[in-house]
């Protein structure tokens, strides 16, 4: 995908603040320190388009971006160990379920999931969730530069044997270091796109 133009448009609290522009939106969910931002920062070769953080957790809101004035990737907060007051936690929750369940312009979810770790309790429950409802999942494998190639497909099965995807789900071995696994995670998006 050639990418002419992304910009950051909002953070949103809720459904009064997302754009209005009825756009197509592709939803990025994870782990918090899963990568999401240096994902989304790779795939439209911007350095700090999504900002990026040592501490899990720093996206609060739903970080709504423009690309190419034809579609946004909506980045949710990080579910897991951010550092955050359990009744943060709970809102988080209400946040994103609402804009999952309820928001039109919706057309997948990139799930990101960290492949030197088996998949945690909320990532299963968060693909087990997507798929209860119907919702068109992605999974992006990430960090895959962090392990030898040789152990990769241990790890992809491992990851696929937990969260058990619906047949024909796409799954993208990611690196957002070296750039792998970009070409066929934009080919995964834009059928989604379309």
């Amino acid at each position: 995908m050639r990418i002419l133009s992304a910009e950051y448009i909002i953070s949103a609290p809720g459904p009064k603040q997302y754009p209005e522009d009825n756009l197509p939106e592709i939803a990025f969910a994870g782990r918090s320190n899963v990568g999401k931002s240096s994902l989304i920062n790779r795939l439209v070769n911007r350095k700090a388009l999504a900002r990026t953080s040592g501490s899990p957790g720093k996206t609060r809101l739903l970080n709504f971006y423009r690309i190419n004035d034809n579609f946004y990737f909506v980045d949710l907060p990080g579910y897991g160990f951010a550092k955050v007051p359990r009744d943060v936690k709970a809102q988080w929750g209400k946040m994103i379920e609402g804009y999952l369940l309820n928001r039109e312009n919706l057309r997948a979810v990139i799930q990101l999931i960290d492949i030197r770790h088996a998949p945690s309790q909320e990532d299963v429950q968060m693909h087990d969730w997507l798929k209860h409802y119907g919702i068109p999942a992605i999974l992006a494998v990430t960090k895959a530069d962090k392990l030898p190639r040789s152990k990769i497909n241990k790890h992809v099965k491992l990851i696929m044997d937990s969260l058990k995807p619906f047949p024909g789900t796409p799954v993208v071995v990611f690196s957002a270091e070296t750039g792998q696994g970009k070409d066929e995670l934009w080919g995964a998006i834009r059928g989604y796109l379309s």
